[in-house]
């Protein structure tokens, strides 16, 4: 018995020592998943008209912004104002390989590179400005700009109670003529203030065109939206043709023009009181002025939706597909002509801003702060 068990013993040490020797083998790994490439970082370009007017700066960073959190790459380009200088600048977002190019044209000669992008089959929405002259584009994004003018004309004729009112003085000011935006503002306000103008009820001091097809429009027009230039025509106004009247009101284009506008009539002495004032797209200074009383409305439009539906829809013609957007526009199929064709617009709502809704709309939406108001800057 103790034989047998002595021997077991043996053989079940020999076994252990047997395991312990033998080289433990690593465990096979499991096959590596392929490894697949970075999706392709798509180009996109804007090409943006000028620095000069301040809501061009801020539509170019809302833009970049929102295309940038979709992860696209973005190439943006100003053109100061100068055409050529646009279409070369279309013409590099070409060679560079943009999928798509947004832009907001200088002038209508704007027609070129965007013909030119369209051999190369990259798609061009036109923003905010109707690129005229060609049919190379399928979609325009803007607000609805024959409002914006009749919510000026709005202002002024609530302004001087024009419906109980005789012999009101206003002189008139139009944005630049190369820009096909200028005439819907003017003919906007015009569709307000004719019937006062036509009863008498109003009187323009100046050139008095009643739609920006009369033949003396031009003479009313700012060259570029140039400050300068509107400032120089007011003083020529105050020296000359308006001297003998006290004026009630201008129609101005926007703020910039507005403000210089102002500057003329607060160096001529008659006014110790300033006409009523127009104005369009909320520029900081101007909002600044407006709680002051020195510029008494403009029209806001939220930029910041209009660049976020113009990155919606670049998304969607970049995936091959119409554009689709999740802000608030009316769809126009009809209004917007090129002079080639009919393009498909998509038109924001813009807002009359004074004193009175300010703060609401342009403070509490978030655009500025009531500190950046109270400066005039930021």
């Amino acid at each position: 018995m103790r034989k047998y068990v002595f021997t077991l013993t043996l053989i079940a040490a020999a076994i252990g020592l047997t395991a312990c020797g033998k080289k433990e083998e690593a465990p096979v790994a499991a096959p590596a998943a392929p490894v697949s490439a970075p999706a392709p970082v798509i180009l996109v370009g804007l090409a943006i008209p000028e620095t000069h007017v301040e809501r061009w700066v801020g539509d170019a960073e809302f833009m970049k912004k929102d295309l940038e959190a979709m992860g696209y790459k973005v190439d943006v380009a100003f053109a100061d104002g100068d055409q050529s200088k646009q279409n070369k600048q279309i013409e590099d977002m070409v060679t560079k390989g943009a999928k798509a190019i947004v832009v907001g044209s200088v002038t209508e000669a704007a027609a070129q590179a965007v013909e030119s992008a369209k051999k190369a089959g990259v798609p061009v929405i036109s923003y905010d400005r109707l690129i005229t002259g060609t049919d190379a584009y399928d979609y325009y994004l803007t607000f609805d700009n024959f409002k914006v003018g009749q919510l000026q004309g709005q202002a002024i004729k609530d302004g001087l109670a024009l419906d109980a009112a005789k012999g009101k003085n206003i002189t008139l000011f139009a944005g630049s003529p190369t820009d096909n935006n200028a005439r819907f503002f003017f003919d906007g306000a015009m569709d307000v203030l004719k019937p006062y103008v036509t009863s008498g009820a109003l009187k323009i001091c100046g050139p008095a065109p009643t739609n920006s097809a009369d033949a003396t429009w031009s003479k009313i027009t700012t060259e570029g939206w140039a400050a300068d230039k509107a400032k120089a025509r007011m003083e020529t106004l105050l020296s000359g043709a308006c001297k003998s009247v006290k004026l009630d009101a201008v129609l101005a284009p926007n703020d910039t023009l507005a403000r210089s506008i102002i500057g003329a009539l607060e160096q001529d002495g008659k006014y110790k009181t300033l006409p009523l004032i127009t104005g369009q797209d909320g520029e900081l200074l101007s909002a600044k002025w407006i709680m002051e009383g020195k510029q008494t409305m403009t029209v806001f439009k939220d930029t910041r939706v209009l660049a976020k539906g113009t990155a919606q829809a670049v998304n969607s013609i970049v995936k091959g597909a119409e554009p689709a957007l999740t802000v608030k526009a009316r769809v126009d199929t009809t209004t917007y002509n090129t002079g080639k064709k009919v393009v498909k617009s998509f038109l924001l709502e813009p807002v009359a801003v004074t004193k009175d809704n300010l703060t609401k709309e342009l403070v509490d939406s978030g655009f500025y702060t009531a500190d950046a108001v109270a400066k005039g800057t930021k």
